[in-house]
C-alpha cells in the first residue's frame, strides 16, 4: 500500500473493526477503545510493525477495490501468522477479489516461512465464513454471546 494513503487506510480500518464490534454486543464507546489499543499496538508510530504488511487489492484496471493486512500471529511463533484483516468494497464483492487476496496471502505468509494462516470472522459475516471455509480453513474455536435487554 502507497505510504501516502496509509493514514487514511488506518482510520478506515479503525472504523469497520469498531463497527463489527458494535454489531458483535460491544458498546460503542468500548469498540472504538478496543480498536483504537489493537491499532496502536499494530501500528506503532503509525507504521505497519515488524512483519506486517497491509496491501491494496486492486482489480484487472488497477483500481483498489479492498484491502489485506497480514502478519505474524501473536504466539511468538514465527511459524504461524494471521490475516489481521480483509476487506472487500461492498459493491465490489462476489466478483472473486477476496478469494485472490486470501490465495496471494498465503503465498506470501509462505514466503516468509509461516507455516499456518490463521484468521478470526465475526459469526455474523456469513459471506466471509463460506469463502474461508472453501479455502480449508478450519473453525478451532467458537465464541457465543445471547443478548438479554
Amino acid at each position: 500500500m502507497d505510504a501516502r494513503v496509509f493514514p487514511a487506510w488506518l482510520e478506515r480500518s479503525r472504523a469497520e473493526y469498531a463497527k463489527d464490534l458494535v454489531t458483535a454486543g460491544q458498546t460503542s464507546e468500548d469498540a472504538y477503545r478496543h480498536a483504537d489499543e489493537s491499532m496502536a499496538r499494530s501500528f506503532p508510530s503509525g507504521t505497519p510493525g515488524p512483519g506486517h504488511a497491509v496491501f491494496d487489492v486492486v482489480d484487472d484496471a488497477g483500481l483498489t477495490v479492498g484491502y489485506l493486512w497480514i502478519g505474524p500471529d501473536t504466539s511468538g511463533n514465527a511459524d504461524s501468522w494471521w490475516i489481521w484483516d480483509i476487506v472487500i468494497d461492498a459493491d465490489k464483492r462476489g466478483r472473486g477479489f477476496g478469494r485472490m487476496a486470501m490465495v496471494l496471502g498465503e503465498e506470501y505468509a509462505r514466503a516468509q516461512g509461516a507455516h499456518t494462516l490463521g484468521l478470526s470472522v465475526f459469526g455474523f459475516n456469513t459471506g466471509a465464513r463460506g469463502l474461508y471455509e472453501s479455502l480449508g480453513y478450519e473453525t478451532t474455536s467458537v465464541k457465543m454471546l445471547k443478548r438479554l435487554d
